[in-house]
């Protein structure tokens, strides 16, 4: 059983006071449950103790009568456990409850919903079209038993020859209505398992833990919010099945597509790789109000193969943790590689499969080599291969680092092994890979232009012969072929990139070069014996790994935030790739560019870059919901987010209303991209600088955590 909670936010109320004065406070002597990304989190503490803000379920028991008649006794309390009335007339707010029945038969590993609906499409290509669905119970009765408990009473009846000895799961989810003192919706789902026979659940489906969706959905859920983690998920999100005299196909009636869980969402997060779609057919699902979810654009940040990352090799807890690799079958597989006609064996080495029965012969958890049939083998992430040798730099002294003199850069270089590696590896007229190095200025910001540099703010040299690297792998040499101007001030950053290129099942029918990233490094260095200070930092590598696994951009050059922001300054943008009738260019600037290319769908206009690859459009780019642009804390670091942001120089944004953009406004402009929102900005700025930090401080009325706070 798992229980997951949200918080929102308050209003006056002026009912039932006594109800509330004896509880233990929510605030004060103990600790807040509420976290700064919760609006209660920033409610008064009286306030707070009065409406005490959250939801939690719990079911107390249930019985199925020899007729069928399934009933279910539960409770409804606040986050401290306080008792909660259903109907919001004695605590504040009011709460809904839904319920779902579903069990695992003995000849099947998926769920059985009792509880189903018939949906009618009204959609207008297929208006008219049904398909019965799981779904939650209707006509249904409540009873209250007591302060904050109740017992409900399913509508839908079993069938008198249900299986007393299978698992059956009622899953019970909801929501407490708090709009009334503007602290939104609180949801909460449970669930609870048991064999009618009174004997111990042993059959469950339990694939993995929820924390692996969480890692980039940050608290999964969907349908508007109430169903609340993943275990519900599979009640209802099952394969066709007959229970009874009733026939379930669990298909979308509008698409005809199944809404099978492992189908689903392995089609979902497939996304734009399917073949299917790549073909010309995109994937759609129509839900309520007859909105269409097209995921035929989806890119899985952490790679479309790399199972490992939602099936986690470490994830211990789950019951099943190993099913993926174990029990491989034509459904789930076939959903990703949907260009496979099983039936007939096209795609599929011309070998047809009329069922389950032989694919772990061939499928097995893991083979001898990467790439081969086996599951695991078969869906290695090429740059993590256990045939990648690999590079690692570390940047053991930096000399001649005064203005007008050369710097020279001290590394040693090794595999990943950590055995000495040959600098002939990494250069491209040598070798088979790059090595990039970059010296910038830094004075607070990036950016600052410097004489000398046909660049705004930095000097970068590739070597393209072995002749200008000395020394041994233990401590190579490399001389900058530019000197540090000599006005140079302050802080300045010296930066090493680059990238393998190797090959792989060399002289076989899989052979293929594969480029594998180096870790990038940045070291500070002052040019005038001044203090070092370096670049505040408002995310890190491993938080933008959270999604993207291992985050690697420009031919997996570079790595790391700490070392994009270099290039990525206020006073650049693409211009130098964007063709002449595409102009004005776009802003490449870190913050403005990386809040406009996760929240894509929602600019206003189309929001595309041009590279060396030519133009990339993020137009239907979106964060994984329920995340959205409101999630600061999911890239940034300890509220990196707050302004001041601590830069210094205005962001050059040729297709935004205001260029040059004030820092704190380039930043900002980048989700909240509306002509109002930059007219307002632009108000508030004047010929001493921007007055965000008066309301948008961390201490202000309208700070960023606390807006952006659910």
């Amino acid at each position: 059983m798992r229980m997951q909670k949200s918080s929102g936010g308050w209003m006056k109320w002026t009912l039932v006071v006594l109800v509330l004065v004896a509880s233990t406070a929510l605030v004060s002597s103990t600790k807040s449950p509420f976290t700064s990304h919760d609006k209660a989190y920033y409610a008064d503490e009286a306030t707070v103790n009065f409406v005490r803000p959250g939801l939690v379920f719990k079911i107390l028991g249930q019985s199925i009568a020899a007729d069928g008649t399934v009933k279910v006794k539960f409770s409804l309390t606040d986050p401290k456990g306080l008792p909660l009335d259903r109907d919001g007339i004695t605590t504040p707010g009011a709460v809904s409850t839904s319920f779902i029945i579903a069990t695992i038969p003995a000849d099947s590993p998926y769920y059985q919903a009792y509880t189903t609906r018939v949906k009618t499409s009204t959609y207008p290509p297929t208006a008219g079209k049904t398909a019965r669905q799981a779904g939650a119970d209707s006509g249904g009765t409540y009873a209250k038993t007591g302060e904050g408990e109740y017992e409900y009473t399913f509508g839908t009846k079993l069938p008198t020859t249900f299986d007393k000895t299978a698992t059956h799961t009622i899953g019970m989810y909801g929501s407490r209505n708090l709009t009334e003192f503007d602290l939104g919706t609180n949801y909460a789902t449970v669930l609870s398992s048991f064999v009618p026979a009174g004997t111990p659940v042993t059959k469950v489906r339990d694939l993995f833990e929820v924390e692996s969706c969480n890692k980039c959905h940050s608290n999964l859920s969907f349908h508007g919010g109430s169903r609340v983690g993943f275990d519900i998920c599979v009640l209802c999100h099952t394969p066709k099945y007959s229970i009874g005299t009733t026939g379930v196909n669990n298909t979308n009636p509008e698409t005809d597509q199944t809404i099978d869980m492992k189908v689903m969402v392995h089609k979902i997060h497939m996304g734009s790789n399917l073949p299917s779609v790549q073909a010309g057919k995109p994937y759609q699902i129509v839900g309520f109000g007859n909105a269409v979810s097209d995921w035929s654009y989806v890119n899985m940040p952490s790679g479309a193969n790399n199972c490992q990352w939602c099936h986690e090799k470490n994830n211990d807890k789950a019951t099943q943790k190993s099913a993926w690799l174990t029990t491989p079958n034509r459904e789930a597989c076939g959903a990703c590689h949907d260009n496979i006609n099983f039936a007939t064996g096209e795609g599929h080495l011309g070998l047809p499969q009329l069922n389950d029965n032989q694919c772990k012969n061939c499928h097995i958890p893991e083979g001898e080599i990467d790439f081969d049939a086996s599951i695991k083998g078969a869906h290695v992430v090429e740059q993590y291969s256990s045939m990648i040798q690999g590079a690692l730099v570390k940047i053991t002294n930096l000399e001649n680092t005064k203005p007008g003199q050369k710097v020279t850069v001290t590394f040693s270089l090794t595999d990943r092994s950590g055995k000495a590696l040959d600098i002939n590896a990494l250069i491209p007229g040598a070798g088979r890979g790059r090595l990039g190095f970059t010296i910038a200025a830094l004075d607070s910001d990036y950016g600052k232009g410097i004489s000398g540099s046909g660049t705004n703010g930095y000097f970068q040299d590739s070597p393209t012969t072995t002749s200008s690297i000395t020394g041994t792998p233990a401590a190579y040499k490399y001389t900058m072929s530019t000197a540090i101007p000599a006005d140079a001030k302050g802080t300045w950053a010296f930066q090493i990139e680059g990238r393998t290129d190797e090959k792989l099942l060399g002289g076989t029918q899989k052979e293929r070069i594969v480029e594998v990233n180096i870790p990038n490094q940045v070291k500070y260095f002052s040019v005038d014996s001044s203090a070092v200070k370096p670049r505040r930092m408002v995310t890190s590598l491993a938080m933008c790994n959270q999604c993207h696994f291992s985050l690697a951009l420009h031919g997996f050059n570079r790595d790391n935030p700490e070392s994009c922001v270099i290039c990525h300054n206020p006073m650049m943008t693409d211009a130098a790739r964007r063709p002449a009738d595409q102009m004005p260019a776009e802003s490449i600037s870190m913050a403005s560019m990386v809040h406009r290319i996760h929240t894509g769908e929602e600019q206003p206009r189309k929001y595309s870059l041009w590279g060396r690859g030519g133009e990339v459009d993020f137009s239907k780019a979106k964060l994984p919901p329920p995340v959205t642009g409101m999630d600061c804390q999911m890239c940034h670091t300890t509220n990196g987010q707050n302004v001041p942001t601590g830069g210094v120089f205005p962001v050059v944004d040729p297709r935004g209303y205001l260029t040059p953009a004030p820092t704190n406004s380039a930043a900002c402009i980048g989700c909240h991209a509306s002509k109002d929102a930059s007219s307002h900005m632009l108000a508030n700025t004047t010929a001493l600088g921007e007055s965000c930090g008066t309301c948008h401080g961390p201490n202000g009325d309208f700070a960023v955590s606390k807006v952006h706070a659910h």
